[in-house]
């Protein structure tokens, strides 16, 4: 599969490695440019490219976008109408300032703004250097850290639990953007916390 990254910050960049892994190709970039990825994506192997954000928004069928919440308004919507994009971002205060999500969840809010975007929340719930070195490739989901996706199209929440189960979590659904998005959020129960899949769904139905 081809996967765009926008972003490569922390869950970025490991996101992009462990899709090379798993044998995908990836497009990796960022609002400073190609130039500033070169090294990276040598080290990354010839199934990565450093390109422009635009670039790597056309070039994924599946886009991950890691980036600051309060810089949404520099996604390029047009190259992403249509793609499965998943939301990776997280709203902090004291980093993004006051944002008026109009009284949605702010993957709610993504949605909207990314009009024609097919928007899966996940991503967002784990700590990179976590992510980066406790996937578990070919052990049974059970015994997997879970990695939390929240979303309203059914097909694309199937697209993502298949790549996150490729790099070496479970999928546990949280819901619509909705009522996930919320469960997702920082501070949030799921937040930060690994836990394994029987874990995660008793710790959801009590929410």
């Amino acid at each position: 599969m081809k996967i765009g990254i926008i972003g490569s910050g922390h869950i970025g960049d490991t996101a992009a490695r462990l899709f090379v892994q798993a044998g995908h190709e990836v497009a990796l970039s960022n609002s400073r440019g190609p130039q500033s990825l070169k090294e990276r994506v040598q080290q990354l192997g010839p199934q990565a490219r450093a390109t422009t954000v635009e670039e790597a928004a056309a070039f994924g069928e599946v886009v991950l976008v890691a980036i600051p919440l309060k810089a949404y308004g520099s996604l390029p919507r047009a190259q992403l109408a249509g793609k499965i994009v998943i939301d990776a971002m997280n709203y902090y205060s004291q980093r993004d300032g006051e944002l008026d999500f109009q009284g949605h969840t702010s993957s709610e809010f993504i949605a909207r703004y990314l009009s024609g975007a097919r928007l899966v929340k996940a991503f967002n719930t784990m700590w990179f250097k976590t992510l980066g070195e406790d996937g578990k490739p070919g052990a049974p989901l059970d015994e997997r850290l879970v990695l939390f996706i929240a979303g309203d199209d059914a097909e694309a929440k199937q697209a993502v639990s298949r790549l996150i189960e490729q790099v070496g979590f479970a999928a546990v659904d949280t819901g619509t953007l909705a009522v996930g998005g919320k469960h997702q959020q920082p501070g949030a129960a799921v937040y930060n916390r690994p836990m394994r899949p029987p874990q995660a769904r008793e710790v959801l139905a009590t929410l």
